[in-house]
């Protein structure tokens, strides 16, 4: 049976003098608290610690990776039930396991080996004739207390963990968390998209929503915009410091207030135009960086995502299954009327997410080393991935400097690939440091202060935690 090992070196470099640099950087690092600002955690999970029922629920069926990765070869495990029609949670890890060859090479398979191997004690590989032994063994332990979800957040270290809500929630699981003497951190991000965006599932049965639980009249223009205030100060109240916004594209808009209110009458009934519904988008981004600048909160702005591409998983299970798609984006022109108005107040920090990595050197770094407001994010969704991370710092580093990025965000929706997402990124960005020392770049104390910086001091900073 082939044994199941975690390479002490894995992701440093091939080369002796760079690699022993990189071991002595992780070094000071690897154990350092997690700071996890931005992610998709469900906080019920920590609200009630209720252990997880098996593995299919805590490593499959969460997993945007997992899925997309399956379909793609024809696998909707949604689809294997029992007669009754109930998820058949074995067969699907079976299922899983059988497959579990085509995740080579891939950033799921680092994770999930790691998972397996730190977390669960497991020292074989996962396959079509170990998937009961793993399916069991896992199951065992999570009827352990030490595999709760609280317990596993404090053996990955997690210092702080946000989690991200719409407008509405009424974010009763984090009062609850909050009332607890957990020592974990955890906050929430107010993500308004679904009544920003005029062509969003809903929309206007969104805006009614959003009456109900603003008590503002989301009708007119000025209503509108005191709604999502009165949200935005609810969620602080709840212990957030971000907002987060979901669009197409990254362009906005400054008009004035008349042409403003005359676009919102366009877009309110649900019938909105694609450019209106743009120029709608665009206008809230200007919207949202003025409230900023007011309460403080930190904006992120992840663009770049074409959402839900397949209509066949979306039509049967909705929105948000991962089967997103990258697509080229512009920023230099499109973040231009936002940044006319805001992008040299020291007040605003708008964080910066792609999946068009052609951006990284000819827009985003340049734009990161001109204005005040602008953080850089890191590698995310697709170029979540060692070699994705690796070509993030090689293209941004020479022009925007470490300093003008936020470190590092798991953006998981999967408890227990967190620790090894951190691993990962930590480890990838010891081995680009430890090639600029053995290159006489940097030395290797400053190399080991940014080490520090890029694992838990910029996001701990950037997102004011």
């Amino acid at each position: 049976m082939d044994k199941l090992l975690l390479h002490p070196d894995r992701l440093f470099p091939a080369e002796p003098t760079a690699r022993a640099i990189a071991q002595r950087l992780f070094a000071h690092i690897g154990d350092l608290p997690l700071i996890c600002p931005h992610g998709h955690t469900d906080p019920v999970w920590f609200a009630t610690n209720a252990p997880f029922t098996d593995p299919t629920e805590l490593l499959v069926l969460p997993d945007h990776y997992v899925r997309r990765m399956l379909v793609s070869h024809g696998i909707q495990v949604l689809d294997i039930t029992t007669p009754a029609g109930i998820l058949d949670s074995r067969a699907i890890w079976r299922t899983f396991a059988t497959h579990y060859h085509l995740f080579h090479g891939t950033p799921t398979r680092l994770w999930l080996d790691h998972t397996f191997c730190s977390l669960f004690g497991i020292d074989f590989r996962l396959s079509k004739e170990t998937a009961d032994r793993y399916f069991d063994h896992i199951s065992d332990c999570l009827r352990q207390p030490a595999f709760r979800p609280r317990a596993i957040a404090e053996r990955f270290g997690i210092e702080v963990i946000t989690t991200t809500e719409p407008p509405c929630d009424p974010l009763s699981h984090h009062a609850d968390i909050a009332a607890t003497d957990w020592k974990v951190r955890v906050t929430t991000a107010y993500r308004p998209d679904v009544v920003i965006d005029p062509e969003t599932t809903s929309f206007v049965t969104n805006l009614q929503a959003f009456a109900e639980c603003t008590g503002e009249d989301t009708t007119t223009w000025s209503g509108y915009l005191s709604a999502h205030r009165n949200r935005r100060t609810f969620f602080a109240k709840h212990g957030a410091t971000s907002t987060d916004h979901g669009h197409p594209t990254a362009q906005t808009l400054d008009l004035a207030s008349g042409e403003a209110e005359a676009l919102f009458d366009r877009v309110k009934d649900g019938d909105a135009s694609a450019e209106d519904s743009e120029a709608f988008r665009a206008q809230m981004l200007t919207e949202m960086a003025r409230m900023s600048l007011e309460d403080g909160l930190v904006m992120q702005l992840h663009v770049g995502s074409y959402r839900n591409h397949n209509p066949s998983v979306f039509n049967r299970f909705g929105a948000d299954q991962g089967f997103d798609i990258p697509r080229q984006t512009s920023f230099v022109t499109a973040l231009k009327p936002l940044l006319d108005t805001y992008g040299n107040d020291p007040r605003l920090s708008l964080i910066l997410f792609t999946l068009d990595e052609t951006t990284y050197g000819r827009e985003l770094a340049p734009l990161a080393g001109a204005y005040p407001s602008i953080k850089l994010g890191p590698a995310w969704w697709f170029f979540d991935s060692a070699a994705g991370m690796m070509r993030y710092r090689e293209l941004i580093t020479e022009t925007a400097g470490f300093y003008n990025t936020v470190g590092f965000n798991d953006d998981t929706r999967a408890l227990p690939s967190i620790g090894a997402r951190h691993d990962v990124a930590r480890r990838v960005d010891c081995a680009y440091l430890a090639g600029l020392v053995a290159q006489h770049v940097l030395t290797e104390d400053d190399a080991s202060e940014i080490a520090k910086d890029l694992a838990y001091g910029l996001a701990k900073r950037a997102y004011k935690l």
